[in-house]
């Protein structure tokens, strides 16, 4: 059933990966210049990893505890993704004004939110099959 709540959910979380890979800039120094730029292997990887694992978790929307680890494995890969975003971020050399940070610093959080929004309503549902199941 592709109407559930969760998979809204998890379509917005691919979203958020998809918006920071071709609208924002991730890290701009102060002439506003990107930083980590689309060449990163690293950042590439992940957004594409966790798109994947996404994209698969609402294919896979028979399999309640499948898509719920899948959701999980995305959560990590953003956490990731977020690792990657502050490194690059404290790593930045020669500023000396305050350097503007772009949105997609905050779009893994974004994904994160709406990845464990979609877990909680995985589990609602394992949780209303699993009480009908105890009343047959």
């Amino acid at each position: 059933m592709l109407q559930r709540i969760q998979t809204i959910y998890m379509l917005l979380a691919i979203l958020a990966l998809v918006a920071l890979y071709v609208w924002f800039p991730v890290v701009a120094d102060a002439a506003g210049l990107p930083v980590i730029d689309k060449n990163n292997p690293l950042m590439i990887g992940c957004i594409v990893a966790g798109a994947i694992v996404i994209a698969a978790a609402i294919l896979n929307f028979k399999k309640r505890q499948l898509q719920f680890v899948l959701n999980r494995v995305g959560i990590l890969i953003n956490f990731v993704l977020l690792g990657v975003f502050v490194y690059k971020s404290l790593t930045l050399s020669g500023e000396t004004l305050v350097s503007e940070k772009g949105i997609g610093v905050l779009l893994p959080i974004i994904s994160i939110v709406f990845l464990v929004l979609a877990n909680k309503a995985i589990k609602r549902d394992e949780d209303l099959v699993k009480s009908v199941d105890r009343l047959r």
